[in-house]
């Protein structure tokens, strides 16, 4: 088949390639420069960040694993390593996740924590409902203790919202539960760890995240055309069209409510349901540092409180690759969430590198280097409405003949693993389609 790709993320090239070696004619349309999406890279001089926060090569599924490593070059092309996150609670560093941190805080606020806790396990014992909004998910799920001691301002500072106003349901599967004996074994001095499945991840040793795109394309037996903003997208019988092209079919990955307008069929309700669909957007500062000695082994830490700053996330950026900073040298990833609202400039740029500062976690007069890369498209808001909302959205597509997929494409918070796992998923039900002539409905899972 002719098969029109939109958009050249890593959901659309990771597809493209799959697609390709079934011997299908697969073009992909990138409306910026380069293929990548939330999965480019930058260089200034000799430092290589990430565009969109700090990415990691990891998944469960070890056939998504695999796939992601053969597009760095291997375990040759790519640093292993074992991770070793932080919160920094206050003046402390407190293992993550935080309930299996829990030890390592001040005695008050353990006795808080683990009664809380306790109050809030029995309560989900004797039948308390899991609650719809995100606010009382902590308290149920948590305790009053952790609520307030972590998640409520750590949250607060991410999503930039009354966390009640949000649906609980995107954090189903999405945090695992800590088991009680974890919990209690830290508050007495014994350490766990939590996040197993994240405990050891690699990186590109060049080029920073953008290399796994730049491996996708590469000998991917496709076509990709940059610079190309598609205006319309409609179907003639069995046959798609995108600004006039011919196609077997037509596959989006592009951020649905920047692709709405192309596409001829979508009826009113559902343009309604898509242009209310929000992001949260990301503010990514790209640090570089001077060093008088190395940065400590960490790999990301988490700021909860308005006190440090509006960064809740910091990537130790050069720990990821020895490559991403030049000798001598360290480099940060600090991460901004907002709602369209910030402009960042250079006086922003210093308050929040001070703040880094105050909180320990860089020299401010050591920075050699501060950029910034604002991402519209950065996490999912899920608000009260919203299950019900991409749940028609979803439905639509499913049955229009055209497929949508990726992080915003589909409106899944999927990491890039997750991201290459649904492309094989829509990989396989492409080969369906070639085999039968029928545009079935996708079998997403």
């Amino acid at each position: 088949m002719k098969i029109a790709i939109l958009g050249g993320g890593i959901s659309g090239v990771a597809l493209a390639r799959m697609l390709a070696a079934d011997g299908h004619r697969v073009v992909v349309l990138e409306k910026s420069d380069r293929a990548g999406g939330l999965c480019k890279s930058r260089r200034y001089g000799e430092f290589t960040f990430d565009e969109a926060g700090g990415h990691i090569v990891f998944s469960k599924d070890q056939k998504v694993l695999d796939w992601q490593l053969a597009r760095c070059g291997g375990e040759a092309g790519t640093v292993r390593t074992v991770r070793n996150t932080k919160i920094r609670w206050h003046d402390r560093w407190v293992p993550y996740p935080f309930e299996n941190g829990v030890g390592h805080l001040t005695k008050e606020a353990i006795v808080e924590c683990v009664a809380g806790y306790v109050e809030a396990f029995v309560q989900r014992r004797g039948g308390a409902p899991c609650p719809a909004n995100f606010g009382d998910w902590i308290q149920w799920r948590m305790g009053e203790g952790f609520a307030r001691q972590f998640m409520v301002p750590y949250n607060e500072k991410i999503w930039k919202c009354d966390l009640h106003t949000m649906a609980s349901s995107w954090v189903a599967g999405r945090v695992p539960e800590a088991p009680i004996e974890d919990i209690l074994k830290s508050a007495v001095g014994l350490d766990t760890e939590g996040y197993v499945h994240q405990s050891v991840f690699w990186f590109p040793k060049h080029g920073g995240f953008e290399a796994m795109v730049h491996g996708a394309v590469a000998g991917g037996g496709f076509e990709l055309q940059c610079g190309v903003a598609v205006t319309r997208v409609e179907r003639r019988g069995d046959k798609f069209f995108v600004d006039g092209t011919e196609f077997d079919l037509v596959v989006n990955t592009v951020p649905l409510p920047q692709i709405e307008s192309a596409f001829a069929e979508i009826p009113p309700d559902i343009r309604a349901d898509i242009r209310a669909l929000k992001p949260i957007s990301l503010i990514n500062l790209m640090i570089g540092v001077k060093l008088d000695e190395p940065l400590p082994p960490l790999s990301w830490i988490y700021l909860p409180f308005p006190e440090q700053g509006p960064t809740n996330r910091v990537t130790y950026f050069s720990n990821y690759s020895p490559h991403n900073a030049p000798a001598g040298h360290g480099s940060f990833l600090a991460e901004v969430t907002h709602r369209g609202e910030l402009r960042p400039d250079a006086e922003w740029l210093r308050s929040v590198i001070a703040a880094l500062g105050r909180s320990g976690i860089l020299h401010p007069e050591h920075v050699v280097l501060s950029e910034w890369c604002n991402n519209e498209y950065a996490y999912i808001y899920q608000d009260l409405a919203f299950a019900d909302r991409i749940a028609r959205v979803r439905d639509w597509w499913d049955h229009s003949g055209y497929i949508t997929f990726g992080r915003f494409g589909r409106y899944e918070y999927h990491n890039s693993d997750q991201c290459v796992q649904r492309a094989m998923q829509v990989h396989e039900h492409i080969r369906e389609i070639s085999k039968s002539g029928a545009a079935a409905r996708p079998k997403f899972r």
